[in-house]
């Protein structure tokens, strides 16, 4: 598929178009989820399966998803389902998703960045039994990822983040929600 020509965009059970991305692709896979985007990843499957192409195209189909690849002919199996990534830099791949319609220039973090579940409000003990949490935990907003046990909170990372899609995309739609 050319980057001219995007499917349909697909949507789960919401309104917001929902992406699986081949291994190629975990940057971006990591991004799409820093921006709420719900992003499974091929990464995710076991390894060595040569039958992995047409499994991702019956996931996205099976689970209304568009298939993010760097392989073109993967891509032109169904054009429908896939989106080709042509550019070699994530906010340029970002900004491709951008110019195509399927998402937002935002910053959500509601998306566990390795797994992909919902985040939730972290509990005073997940913070407290953290070792990597803030020492000085004034003005933070904390959540949980239940699947890796991992906590999150809008600290210089989610800025830096933030800061790098203000920086560096052409969407004129104003800064990024925080």
């Amino acid at each position: 598929m050319s980057p001219e020509s995007p499917p349909t965009p697909q949507t789960g059970l919401g309104s917001e178009t929902r992406f699986i991305a081949d291994r190629m692709l975990g940057t971006l896979t990591r991004y799409l989820r820093f921006m709420g985007y719900d992003t499974t990843s091929a990464n995710g499957l076991a390894e060595g399966n040569a039958k992995e192409d047409t499994l991702l195209l019956g996931m996205a189909r099976q689970e209304h998803r568009i298939l993010l690849t760097r392989d073109a002919e993967l891509a032109r199996r169904d054009r429908e389902h896939a989106v080709l990534i042509v550019p070699d830099d994530v906010m340029d791949q970002v900004q491709q998703l951008i110019d195509l319609g399927h998402i937002e220039r935002r910053l959500v973090m509601s998306r566990c960045s390795l797994c992909n579940t919902l985040l939730r409000e972290a509990g005073t003990a997940e913070i407290a039994g953290t070792d990597y949490a803030p020492g000085d935990r004034t003005g933070f907003v904390f959540c949980w990822c239940d699947h890796c046990k991992k906590l999150y909170w809008n600290g210089s990372h989610g800025r830096n983040i933030g800061d790098r899609l203000d920086r560096e995309l052409r969407d004129n739609a104003g800064k990024i929600l925080r």
